[in-house]
């Protein structure tokens, strides 16, 4: 009897286990493993396509003739390592959400440990208080063959119970020391992707600075470069010229579709939170006299790398490409002939055909094409005509942008 009653307290206690193994639910994981893992694999490719680029960079290292290429080169290296970089922080964040998870994963294993030692514990206990009872004195103690078996039925089962408890101890353990080496791995992981950032944020001022004193080096050697400049000169006209094309085009679309054309009477906001002109239209000087006073758009500087770009002016993109001369740009349409032009992007965030409200963020202003320096390029059209959106407008003396401070002058 004393024998029955004590595999029933140990069937109760391994009833309980049960019921809290099941009663687990394992967390839904934000971050996984594999996905980490699918950033490392685009890193990869970020790595190759860095090796290529470096080939050809090396190759025209000392081809004077091929300046414009070899500065399209340099925007690619840039625009490489800019993404090696979100990648590196994308690896970073995961890392830290992973960890979390992980801690968190770890904290249950170790409170299920607990509660599976204590149940081993009371097994202990149980037969503890059954003194020099055995499993064999239970057997041995049946009154027929009948009792033996059923008996004997009920001792394989506590048996096989007791070994469940130890096996389940040992799983939890084994799972716990799992979790444990998890977590010093992404530690490990997250610590060493932040020196790679540091490194490749090092690396990118490097290259940006690379791309400016080789654009300074074009200047300041005019006549050396002289076709250089004209071509840029003429892609410039040729990209005004196509963007025209492009706004009448679209205009006659929707003419032809029945939806009122975009009229242009002024309303423009300012493309970016600052309002330092760099330079004007037109109102640029250069000591061999190649490009003086031939400035086609307002340069706007203190931007930095990372500033948002806005539409002037609600519009369709018409364009959306990267050129010799503006480097990443973008053309809006406000109507036959009246455009907006954004250059020198490090990234553009729009693409052709998107209409756009003003306001709506359209890049991020940087250092591309041919540019000494991050600012944004921007470019008024109206009717066909590049006007000066500092004193071209509606009243007289105001022109579209007002408030503004001349480089010089502050």
């Amino acid at each position: 009897m004393k024998a029955m009653k004590r595999m029933c307290r140990v069937l109760a206690a391994l009833l309980l286990a049960v019921c809290l193994v099941g009663a687990e639910v394992s967390p839904v994981l934000a971050v996984t493993q594999a996905e980490i893992d699918q950033l490392k694999s685009e890193a990869k490719e970020l790595g190759s396509q860095k090796k290529e680029l470096e080939a050809k960079l090396e190759e025209l290292a000392d081809d004077k003739s091929k300046a414009l290429e070899k500065k399209r080169l340099l925007d690619q290296q840039i625009d490489n390592t800019s993404a090696q970089i979100k990648n590196v922080e994308a690896q970073i964040a995961d890392y830290a959400e992973l960890i979390t998870q992980t801690e968190a994963e770890l904290t249950d294993a170790e409170e299920r440990e607990v509660a599976q030692y204590e149940l081993f514990c009371q097994r202990v206990r149980a037969m503890e208080e059954g003194g020099e009872v055995s499993y064999w004195s239970v057997l041995f103690g049946a009154s027929s063959f009948t009792d033996m078996l059923t008996r004997l039925n009920d001792v394989n089962e506590v048996m096989d119970a007791d070994q469940q408890v130890i096996d389940d101890l040992k799983a939890l353990q084994a799972e716990i020391t799992e979790k444990k080496n998890q977590l010093e791995d992404s530690k490990a992981e997250r610590e060493a992707a932040k020196t790679e950032l540091v490194s490749k944020k090092s690396e990118l001022d490097k290259q940006r600075q690379r791309a400016i004193a080789l654009v300074n080096e074009i200047n300041d050697n005019e006549q050396e470069n002289k076709e250089t400049l004209e071509a840029l000169d003429k892609e410039e006209e040729r990209i005004l010229a196509e963007a025209l094309r492009k706004s009448r085009e679209l205009a006659a679309q929707q003419a032809a579709q029945g939806k009122s054309p975009q009229s242009n009477p002024g309303g423009y906001i300012w493309p970016v939170d600052s309002r330092y002109i760099t330079s004007t239209v037109g109102g640029r000087q250069s000591p061999g006299g190649i490009g003086s006073t031939n400035h086609k758009g307002t340069d706007i500087g203190r931007v930095g790398y990372t500033s948002p770009i806005y539409a002037a002016k609600a519009g369709t993109v018409i364009v959306s490409q990267y050129s010799s001369s503006y480097g990443n740009y973008v053309v809006i349409s406000h109507g036959s002939g009246n455009t907006t032009l954004y250059g020198h992007m490090s990234s553009r965030k729009v693409e052709v055909g998107q209409y756009v409200n003003q306001g709506d963020v359209i890049g991020i202003t940087g250092s591309t094409g041919h540019s000494t320096g991050p600012h944004l390029h921007f470019e008024i059209t109206e009717n066909g005509v590049r006007v000066n959106p500092l004193s071209h407008g509606a009243e007289p003396q105001k022109g579209y942008l007002s408030g503004y401070t001349l480089s010089g002058s502050a």
